[in-house]
C-alpha cells in the first residue's frame, strides 16, 4: 500500500529511475526515492495523532465555512498531511517554515495553537493575527512559523531570505518553503533557486505536487511534470517522494535537511501527494471524478496506512485508536467554541500594524 501513491503518479509524473541517480547537464542530480524511515511505536503513534488532529480541524474548519462562520478564502489540507508531519518530524528547534495560503496544517504541524488558528479563520481579536489575516495570512515567532502567503509563490523568495539569513549569521538553521505545483511554474522561484545555490543556502524546497494546481492538471500546465528536476540547471539535488507515506517523508527529510546543515546548499523535494477537496472551499473540483478521489482515498489514504501498521504491529489496539479520535475530535470542538466565541477585531485595528511611508 506504501508503494499505490507513487504508483499511480506514473500518468502524471515519471518515477525516479531503478539507478542511484540522474546527473543533470549542470552535475545536479535527482536520487533516487529514499527508503521509507524505519517507524518505532512512539513515532508511528504521534504522526497519527497529528496527522487526524489536522484532518478533523479542516473537517471543522469546512462546515464553519459552509455555515457562513469562515469568509473570504479557505483553502484545505485534507489529504496532505502527511508532507507536513513528516518533515516537521525531520527537523530542528529553530528551524524555520513557511508556505502559501494552504497553510493550516502546516500551523498545527507547527505546533501553534488551534484554538488561535480557528480563531483567525473566523477572524476573531483572539486568532493568531489579531482576526486581520483571516486563513490565508497567520504568524507565528514563537513557533518559527513565517507565515501563510496569498501571493502565489511569493513565499519561495521570503523563504530564502530565511535562509541567507541563517548563513549570514551561522546559526545552523534550516528554512523549509512549501509551495505548489502551480507555483513551482513562476519566475521568481527560479531566481530564488539561482540565489540560493549561488550562495549555498540552508533551503529545503518542498513542492506539494497536489496534481491540479488551482484546477488545472500538471500534465496541461507544466512541460516538465517531474519537478524534482527543476533544479538541474541551477545544480541544485532534487528527489521524489510519496507524500502520502509519512515515513518516507521523514527520510527524505532527514537527507535534505542534513545536506543542507552541512553546508552543501539547497535541496529539492517533490511530495507526490493529492488533495481531497477543490482548490478552496468555493470549488466544485469538476475538472476530475469522484471515483478518482475515491481510489485515492482508499490505496494510499495517509492516516489509513498509519493506523493499518499500528493494528498490524500491535503497538495499539482498536480501542486506544478510538480513545486517540475522540480525544482529537474533543480537541477540535473546544477550539471551535473558543473561535465563535471570540470578539471582533476593534474598527480602529484597520489602522495598526501597516507599512507607512
Amino acid at each position: 500500500m506504501a508503494k499505490a501513491q507513487v504508483q499511480r503518479k506514473a500518468a502524471t509524473s515519471p518515477k525516479p529511475s531503478a539507478a542511484s541517480a540522474k546527473r543533470g547537464t549542470n552535475g545536479g542530480t535527482v536520487s533516487k526515492a529514499s527508503a521509507p524511515a524505519a517507524f518505532s511505536a512512539e513515532q508511528e503513534l504521534s504522526a497519527f495523532e497529528q496527522m487526524l488532529l489536522i484532518r478533523r480541524f479542516e473537517e471543522r474548519a469546512g462546515q464553519m465555512y459552509g455555515m457562513g462562520l469562515i469568509g473570504g478564502f479557505c483553502h484545505l489540507y485534507i489529504g496532505q498531511e502527511a508532507v507536513v508531519v513528516g518533515m516537521q518530524m525531520a527537523i530542528e528547534d529553530g528551524d524555520q517554515v513557511i508556505t502559501g495560503y494552504r497553510d493550516h496544517g502546516h500551523m498545527l504541524a507547527c505546533g501553534m495553537d488551534p484554538g488561535g488558528v480557528m480563531a483567525e479563520l473566523t477572524g476573531r481579536r483572539t486568532g493568531y493575527s489579531l482576526g486581520k489575516g483571516g486563513s490565508m495570512h497567520m504568524f507565528s515567532r514563537e513557533k518559527n512559523f513565517f507565515g501563510g502567503h496569498g501571493i502565489v509563490a511569493g513565499q519561495v523568495s521570503l523563504g530564502t531570505g530565511l535562509a541567507f539569513a541563517n548563513r549570514y549569521r551561522k546559526n545552523d538553521r534550516v528554512c523549509l518553503t512549501y509551495f505548489g505545483d502551480g507555483a513551482a511554474n513562476q519566475g521568481q522561484v527560479y531566481e530564488s533557486f539561482n540565489m540560493a545555490k549561488l550562495w549555498k543556502l540552508p533551503a529545503v524546497y518542498i513542492i506539494e505536487n497536489n496534481r491540479y494546481a488551482m484546477g488545472t492538471s500538471v500534465t496541461r500546465s507544466s512541460a516538465q511534470t517531474d519537478f524534482s528536476r527543476r533544479g538541474l540547471s541551477f545544480n541544485i539535488p532534487g528527489e521524489q517522494v510519496d507524500g502520502m507515506d509519512v515515513r518516507a517523508v521523514k527520510a527524505a527529510g532527514d537527507k535534505a535537511v542534513a545536506w543542507c546543515r552541512a553546508g552543501k546548499g539547497p535541496y529539492i523535494l517533490e511530495m507526490l501527494t493529492y488533495r481531497y477537496r477543490g482548490h478552496s472551499m468555493s470549488d466544485p473540483a469538476k475538472y476530475r471524478t469522484r471515483e478518482e478521489v475515491q481510489k485515492i482515498r482508499d490505496e494510499s489514504d495517509p492516516i489509513e496506512l498509519v493506523r493499518g501498521r499500528l493494528l498490524k504491529n500491535r503497538w495499539a489496539s482498536e480501542e486506544q485508536l478510538k480513545a486517540t479520535e475522540k480525544k482529537i475530535r474533543d480537541i477540535v470542538v473546544d477550539c471551535a467554541e473558543f473561535a465563535q466565541a471570540g470578539p471582533e477585531p476593534d474598527p480602529s485595528e484597520l489602522w495598526t500594524d501597516i507599512y507607512r511611508a
